[in-house]
C-alpha cells in the first residue's frame, strides 16, 4: 500500500452512493438492435440535458413490490429489489410497464393507460398492480452492467444497467417532466450523433452503448447476460476515474490505459492529474517518485522510455532507466534532482534504457553515483551492450534514508528482482515502503513485450512472470510503473492477463505449425498473428521465433 504521507493530495472522502437502477429496453428491427433512450430535464440535478436510459433511484417500497414478482431461482434478492425499481421507473418515465397477468396474457394498453404513473413512488405503483392481477416480469430482466459513478462527482449512484425485451403493444409515452423525447435509436447511431454534438450522453452511456453495439439481436443480449457459472453477475462492473487531457476532464474505466495512474496519483477521485504526454518536465506520480519520459516516442516505445526519479530532498534520488543518451534528457534529470543522484539503475541493456546511464553519471561531479544493473550476455546485440560498475543482486535491497524538514526519519527501499526474458540481463524493483514494482520492459501498458532470442528467451519471460505475480503478493504490490506507457493498476491481474495473452498466442502459433508442418515462420506469422496489423507483422515475428524455440523444446522434453 502506498504511504499516505507520499500522497501527492490530501485525502478526501468522496461523496456518498445512493442505490439506483435503470434499464435498457431493447427491440429488434430489420437495421439491428434499438434500444429506447430520453433525454433528461435542463434543470436535472444529475447529468441535465442528457439522454439516459429510464431510471431512477431504488425505494423502500420496491422490497415490499416483491409479493407481486416471480423471481428467478439464480435470482438474488438486491437483484430482485432492483429490476423491481428499473420496472416501475420506466413506468412512471416513459408508461411502459413490464407485468403481466397469472395466465400469462400481457398487459393491454388500456390497462397501462388507467393507472396513475405520478401515485406515490413504489406503494401506489405496487398496489395498482395488485388491484389489477399483474405480476410483475422481474424474471425476465437481467443484468448487463454495473456502475458507480465516479468519486469526483458530488451526486453519486450505485445502478445496474439492467436489459429487457420492450413489450408489444406498448407505446412510450414521456412524462414530460423530468423525461422528453423517447427515441428508439440504434446503439452506433447514437454514438455516432454524440460524436457529432447532437445527441448528449454521459460516460457510463457511451460506454455501455459502446458494448451493446456488439450483438446483433435482442437474443444475443439476453444470452449474454443469461445466467452461467458465476451466477448472474454483470458483464462488467466499473466506477471510472478522471483526468485532464489538453486541460479538459477525461473518463477512464479499469481496463483503460491511464486508469492505474490516475489510482495512484488520485486515489480520492480529484480530478488534477494531467495525462498529456510531454518529455519536458517531470511528471510527479508520488511525492517521492517522478517520470521523465525521454523524446524518443516510435512505435517501440509509445510515448517514449520512462525515465523513473525515486527519492526526496532528504534522502537523495535514484534513477532507473536513464535512457537514450539524449542531451536535453540528460539534462532535465540531473535538474529536476539537482545534481543529488545517489545511484543509478539500468533495468536492462537496450539502447533505449542504458546508454544515459554514463553521461548522467559525469554531470553528478559532487557525488558520482554507481551505475548499477546487470551485464548484457554474449548473446546481446551489439547495439544492447552493457557492463555496470557493480552487478546487482537477486533480492538485493538498495536504500536511500534521511531525514525530513520536521525531523522525521524517512526511507525508500528498492528491492532487486531478476527477470530474464525479454533480455537475459533484465531486473525489476520493488519500492517496498510504497508497494511500487518498476518493471522496466517486462510488463508494459497498452501492448506486449517483444521476446526477441537470442537475448530474449519466451520460458524465462514467462518463469519471471510468476516471480513478479509471487513479489506483488508478498509486497501488497497495487500498481506497475512500465518503461513505456501510463502506471498499471491491478499488478496481479494485469500479469496474469499478460501471460494468459502469451499463452493464448502460443497455442495459435503452435495451431499454425500444426497446419503447415513443414512451414517456415513466415508461413506461420499470417495464421499466428492474423489479428496484428501486417504493418507490425516484422516486430511479431521477434517474438513469434521465441514462442516457436519454446515450442520445438517442449516437444523435444516430450520425446
Amino acid at each position: 500500500m502506498v504511504r499516505l504521507s507520499q500522497l501527492l493530495h490530501p485525502a478526501r472522502e468522496p461523496a456518498p452512493v445512493r442505490a439506483a437502477a435503470t434499464v435498457l429496453l431493447l427491440r429488434d428491427t430489420a437495421a439491428g438492435i434499438e434500444v429506447l433512450m430520453t433525454r433528461r430535464s435542463a434543470t436535472a440535478s444529475f447529468a441535465p440535458g442528457a439522454y439516459v436510459f429510464p431510471g431512477g433511484h431504488i425505494d423502500a417500497a420496491d422490497e415490499a413490490a416483491k409479493r407481486i414478482t416471480t423471481p428467478r431461482p439464480t435470482q438474488s434478492r438486491a437483484q430482485r429489489t432492483q429490476a423491481i425499481a428499473a420496472i416501475r421507473e420506466g413506468f412512471e418515465e416513459l408508461g411502459v410497464l413490464l407485468a403481466r397477468h397469472a395466465d400469462d396474457s400481457p398487459v393491454t394498453a388500456a390497462e397501462t393507460a388507467s393507472m396513475d404513473r405520478n401515485a406515490t413512488a413504489g406503494t401506489g405503483f405496487a398496489d395498482q398492480c395488485a388491484e389489477r392481477g399483474l405480476i410483475l416480469s422481474s424474471d425476465q430482466v437481467l443484468t448487463f452492467a454495473h456502475w458507480i459513478t465516479d468519486r469526483d462527482l458530488p451526486k453519486r449512484f450505485d445502478v445496474p444497467f439492467l436489459v429487457a425485451r420492450m413489450p408489444e403493444g406498448q407505446t412510450p409515452t414521456a412524462d414530460e417532466s423530468e423525461q422528453f423525447e423517447p427515441s428508439w435509436v440504434r446503439p452506433a447511431d447514437a454514438l455516432a450523433r454524440h460524436a457529432a454534438g447532437s445527441f448528449f450522453m454521459i460516460f457510463p452511456t457511451v460506454r455501455t452503448l459502446q458494448r451493446l453495439a456488439a450483438y446483433a439481436t435482442v437474443d444475443a443480449v439476453l444470452a449474454a447476460c443469461a445466467p452461467g457459472g458465476n451466477g448472474e453477475a454483470p458483464l462488467w462492473t466499473s466506477c471510472p476515474r478522471a483526468g485532464l487531457l489538453k486541460g479538459e476532464d477525461t473518463r477512464s474505466m479499469e481496463g483503460d490505459s491511464p486508469f492505474g495512474e490516475l489510482a495512484l496519483v488520485c486515489p480520492d477521485g480529484q480530478v488534477v492529474h494531467a495525462l498529456d504526454w510531454q518529455s519536458e518536465q517531470p511528471v510527479p506520480l508520488l511525492k517521492n517518485v517522478q517520470r521523465l519520459t525521454a523524446p524518443n516516442p516510435s512505435a517501440m516505445t509509445g510515448p517514449g522510455t520512462n525515465t523513473y526519479i525515486v527519492g526526496d530532498a532528504a534522502t537523495g534520488y535514484l534513477v532507473i532507466d536513464p535512457g537514450p543518451n539524449d542531451f536535453d534528457h540528460i539534462g532535465r534529470l540531473w535538474r529536476a534532482t539537482r545534481g543529488d543522484i545517489r545511484m543509478i539503475v539500468c533495468t536492462h541493456s537496450h539502447a533505449d534504457h542504458s546508454p544515459g546511464a554514463a553521461p548522467l553519471q559525469a554531470l553528478c561531479k559532487a557525488n558520482r553515483p554507481p551505475i548499477l544493473g546487470l551485464p548484457s550476455a554474449p548473446t546481446a546485440r551489439a547495439t544492447a551492450r552493457f557492463t555496470p560498475e557493480r552487478a546487482l543482486e537477486n533480492g538485493e535491497r538498495l536504500v536511500l534514508s534521511g531525514t525530513t524538514t520536521e525531523g522525521e526519519p524517512i526511507t525508500h527501499t528498492l528491492r532487486v528482482i531478476h527477470t530474464p526474458g525479454h533480455a537475459a540481463n533484465h531486473l525489476c524493483l520493488v519500492l517496498e515502503e510504497d508497494g511500487l514494482l518498476f518493471s522496466g520492459d517486462h510488463i508494459l501498458n497498452g501492448s506486449t513485450t517483444v521476446v526477441d532470442p537470442p537475448d530474449g528467451d519466451m520460458t524465462a519471460y514467462l518463469d519471471s512472470l510468476d516471480t513478479l505475480d509471487v513479489a506483488c503478493a508478498a509486497g501488497v504490490v497495487e500498481f506497475i510503473l512500465p518503461a513505456h506507457g501510463y502506471v498499471i493498476g491491478f499488478a496481479r491481474t494485469a500479469i496474469a492477463q499478460l501471460k494468459a495473452h502469451r499463452l493464448k498466442r502460443e497455442a495459435k502459433i503452435a495451431a499454425a505449425m500444426h497446419k503447415l508442418p513443414q512451414g517456415t515462420p513466415e508461413q506461420w506469422l499470417p495464421l499466428a498473428y492474423d489479428d496484428v496489423p501486417e504493418r507490425m507483422w516484422p516486430v511479431a515475428a521477434r517474438s513469434l521465433a521465441a514462442h516457436v524455440a519454446r515450442i520445438q523444446q517442449q516437444q523435444t522434453a516430450t520425446r
